[in-house]
């Protein structure tokens, strides 16, 4: 149990490979280019529902782009805007929860915008409302569509099994059907948590010699339900 619970503590960093695109191979497709500067667009703005992997898409495209020696900065929301963010030296700057910001925040994001796009920066935004929607300014929400614009498509349930086996042989192992039906049944069912869980059992199956069975996993998730129960989470 204490290895167990273990495993529940370091989720792994959102990144380009543990991204599971579904329906997005287009926008990933041209986020990459964007990110590398090879289409010229000024921006890039995702819109898409909770939990369709804007943020992921976002952070790991911050991780891309530093890998890649491009530099690159993650801001959570408007509100996180800092006067050295508007001039600092980034080539790439991600700029989550667009739609959260008020007029103080739009007139920040504005500028920004503005100062990015004159020294050929480039602005990745996202927003969990399509741009036509946005209670913005009219003036931002006209640049943020300079650029391109895509929304993020979350993956359907039927779709889940073959996208969490493909993550499964990306990592170098086989998940079983048995062990997908157990976890898409009975663990949460968003992607983040999926990607998660299936990245813990990688590790507690390398640390244990043991493949992946519907026990182990069913023994994983009650020392999760057992932790969160006890007030902790698995980012502690």
């Amino acid at each position: 149990m204490e290895q167990l619970t273990f495993e529940l503590a370091p989720p792994e960093p959102p990144r380009w490979s543990n991204f599971l695109p579904g329906r997005n191979h287009e926008l990933v497709s041209a986020l990459e280019r964007f990110i590398d500067g090879a289409d010229g667009a000024p921006s890039f703005f995702l819109w898409g529902t909770p939990a369709a992997g804007k943020t992921h898409l976002l952070q790991a495209a911050v991780a891309l782009a530093t890998e890649r020696g491009i530099p690159a900065r993650y801001c959570a929301a408007p509100t996180a805007l800092e006067s050295d963010q508007e001039s600092g030296p980034v080539e790439l700057l991600a700029l989550d929860r667009v739609d959260e910001a008020d007029s103080a925040g739009a007139g920040r994001v504005f500028t920004l915008y503005n100062a990015l796009k004159q020294r050929s920066a480039r602005m990745l935004a996202a927003s969990r409302t399509p741009l036509a929607a946005l209670a913005l300014r009219e003036d931002l929400r006209t640049r943020l569509g300079w650029g391109l614009v895509y929304e993020v498509l979350p993956l359907l349930d039927e779709e889940k099994p073959s996208a969490l086996a493909g993550y499964a042989r990306q990592r170098g192992f086989e998940l079983s059907p048995d062990v997908i039906d157990y976890l898409l049944r009975h663990g949460r069912r968003d992607m983040g948590s999926l990607i998660a869980a299936v990245a813990a059992l990688d590790r507690l199956s390398l640390a244990a010699k043991r493949p992946i069975t519907v026990p182990m996993l069913r023994d994983w998730l009650q020392a999760r339900l057992t932790l969160e129960g006890n007030g902790g989470s698995p980012a502690d």
